[in-house]
């Protein structure tokens, strides 16, 4: 499985942007669709997911209502849309998928994309 992250970059506080994650998987059924954060000196927290079976959303308390997870299977990509960001939101966002080949599942990770919001 790969993933390939985009749309990153610097905005300022109150604009919107929309980053994406591109699934490239031939023998994996991806069982959840994620996106995580991590600024400096803080953990990896989990922003937002998306159970792609049951289209079951959840968020991170500080993103509800800004933010939203969605998906387009014909593209094999999931999106994060975030709404009045704010310089809190600075961080570099992964996507995160948890894939299942039958025999075993696995955590796939992308590479990592600077959002940072000025204010």
């Amino acid at each position: 499985v790969q993933l390939q992250e985009s749309g990153g970059g610097l905005v300022q506080s109150g604009d919107s942007l929309k980053i994406s994650c591109a699934v490239s998987t031939s023998t994996f059924i991806i069982n959840t669709m994620a996106w995580y954060r991590q600024s400096p000196g803080a953990q990896r927290e989990l922003v937002a997911e998306l159970i792609p079976k049951s289209g079951s959303t959840t968020y991170a308390d500080s993103v509800k209502g800004r933010f939203t997870i969605s998906r387009d299977s014909d593209k094999n990509t999931f999106y994060l849309q975030m709404n009045s960001l704010s310089p809190d939101d600075t961080a570099v966002y992964h996507c995160n998928v948890m894939a299942d080949n039958g025999r075993m599942a696995q955590a796939f990770w992308g590479q990592g994309l600077q959002v940072t919001v000025s204010s």
